[in-house]
Formats: structure tokens, sequence, C-alpha cells
């Protein structure tokens, strides 16, 4: 998508900055961006990211509740009101040229002063037998899109983050029962969402246990645990953190830690001048969207600086 009437953008344009990511990192650093006067690109592989598929959100200040989706729907108005352009797309390799950076992507090139990646992480997998088997098929990594066909089945939640509690409440609201399979003695919910998950009457943790197959015939019937029991459900749904997307940034030599995330400072720079990163896919130990758009709004503000000492 292209969100202002003017084309596709010109492959032999410069920009100052190209905003790499979908969500709310990479959309309030192109507003910052854009206040800064600069001419600007954003490049998103999916609108919204991790956070369109969260059912609830209730710690971003000043909006007491609204869903993932009805907040990347603000965002989208923002930018639009800010004739920010975006576009949906891949970048797989960026290109130190002279002054610039070259960013391609399988069918367009385009030619940026500086980089900010807020490229966001993507769900962990399980990888045991029958998950990608059942992909679709009663295997889900987002209760918001599937829960609502779930409708009193029994199901289970895999994970014990703040993430896996809130799924569990979600998913609660459809099915007749839901299951949190938790490998550690306590999930780790907030406070508020963990009392939420011990008042509901539907909801059952299953602590100090791991699954190690999941089985079916068209669709999900049981997960066997580690000591071989099978436990017959109806769905799984797998919150067990997430992959920072950092590979194009570590093809052109950025710096990443042990968890492939991205090494950043307290001005969102990285080892490489003119490359920025901020949100899920940067080194911060606290990943939220607040904490993430403040990064992203950091990154902005060192590229315009950067950007402004080159000239």
């Amino acid at each position: 998508m292209f969100n202002i009437d003017q084309g596709m953008p010109d492959p032999d344009k410069l920009y100052d900055v190209i905003i790499l990511g979908g969500g709310p990192t990479a959309l309030g650093s192109a507003i910052y961006a854009a206040r800064f006067a600069m001419d600007l690109l954003v490049i998103g592989k999916t609108y919204g990211g991790l956070i369109a598929s969260t059912h609830v959100v209730e710690n971003y200040p000043g909006i007491t509740s609204v869903s993932g989706t009805e907040l990347m729907e603000m965002f989208r108005d923002h930018i639009n009101s800010l004739n920010i352009p975006y576009i949906t797309d891949k970048i797989n390799s960026i290109e130190k040229e002279e002054d610039h950076f070259l960013l391609k992507s399988v069918f367009m090139s385009f030619k940026a002063r500086s980089v900010i990646f807020a490229t966001g992480s993507e769900r962990k997998k399980l990888n045991i037998p029958g998950e990608d088997d059942y992909a679709g098929k009663g295997v889900s990594y987002c209760a918001t899109c599937d829960g609502p066909f779930f409708n009193d089945k029994v199901l289970a939640v895999i994970g014990g983050s703040d993430s896996a509690a809130k799924e569990a409440l979600f998913l609660a609201q459809h099915a007749k029962k839901v299951y949190i399979i938790y490998r550690g003695e306590e999930i780790r919910a907030e406070p508020i969402n963990k009392k939420r998950v011990d008042n509901n009457e539907k909801i059952e943790i299953i602590n100090n246990t791991n699954i190690t197959e999941i089985k079916g015939e068209e669709s999900v019937k049981a997960v066997i645990f580690e000591n071989g029991h099978k436990f017959i459900l109806d769905g799984v749904f797998i919150e067990i953190g997430s992959i920072p997307n950092s590979e194009v940034a570590k093809k052109i030599g950025v710096q990443v830690n042990e968890k492939n995330e991205i090494i950043i400072n307290r001005k969102s720079e990285t080892n490489i001048p003119g490359i920025y990163a901020a949100g899920d896919v940067a080194d911060a130990p606290f990943k939220q969207a607040i904490t993430g758009v403040a990064e992203g709004v950091i990154a902005s503000y060192s590229a315009f600086d950067y950007i402004k000492s080159k000239k």
C-alpha cells in the first residue's frame, strides 16, 4: 500500500531516512522524522506488526483500553495526516555506498542517507512434531485472529509470559476450557493479568510441563507431554516469545547480541554511523509498544542530527 496519492516512490530519489517496519516503533519514528522535516519513506513487510494481533492494550498512556488493531488504525490516521509515505515491501539487503545506503527488495531499490531498523520480531516456534502439520488446523500463534473459531472448545496456551496470560484470557471468552501449559514453576504475567487468570474459572495452569508432540487427524486432537501422557484438546495457541528480525542488519555488519538483537546505545545508534535501531529488534531489556515508540523517536532525532552534521 502507498498512503499518499503520488504513485510509487522514485528509486532514484535520495531520502534523508528510510524507516523499516510497520509497527508502532516504526510509525512513531516516522511521525517525528516528519516533524523534523526529514524527507522520509517507511517500508513495512506487514502493517501493524505483532501488536495488531493483540486482543487488548491497556498500558499505552492516554488510552485506557484498546485493541491492537484499533491502536494501529489510530497510528495510520496520524501518519496519513502528515502525508508520510508508507509502502508494503520487504528489504532483503542493504549496501553502503559513498554518501548513502542502497536498500534492495526483490523488485525495487531505494537510497537513503540513514536507515532506522524498527523491524520488530516474529513468533517463536516450538519446533516439535505436528506443529507445522496442524498450523491453521488447530495450531495458532494469534488468539485474536483465530480464537473466535474455537467456541466451546478445549484449548491450550503454551507459554508463561504476560502475553500468554492475555491470550488465555481472550480465549476464555470463547472456549469451554483453557489450559496454560508452562515449563516453569509459575507464569510471569503482570500482577493484574495474573489475578485475572487466577479468578477465571475457565482457565487452569499446568506448571513444570513441556509438550513434545501435537497429534491430530484432520485437525488437532491432543498434545503429548514429556512424560508420555496424552492430553486431549481441540487447539494449541503458542506464545513462547519472539525472534528479532535482524538478519538484514547483520548482513551489512550491524552488531547483534547472543539473542540476535541489534545492539544500540541510548541514542539508538548502532556500530555503523547512519544506521539506527529501535523496538523489539533492539537489545533493550523491556519490550513494550511505548518503549519501542520512545526508542523510535530517539532514532529519528539521532538520524536528523547525523544528517545535519553531514550537510
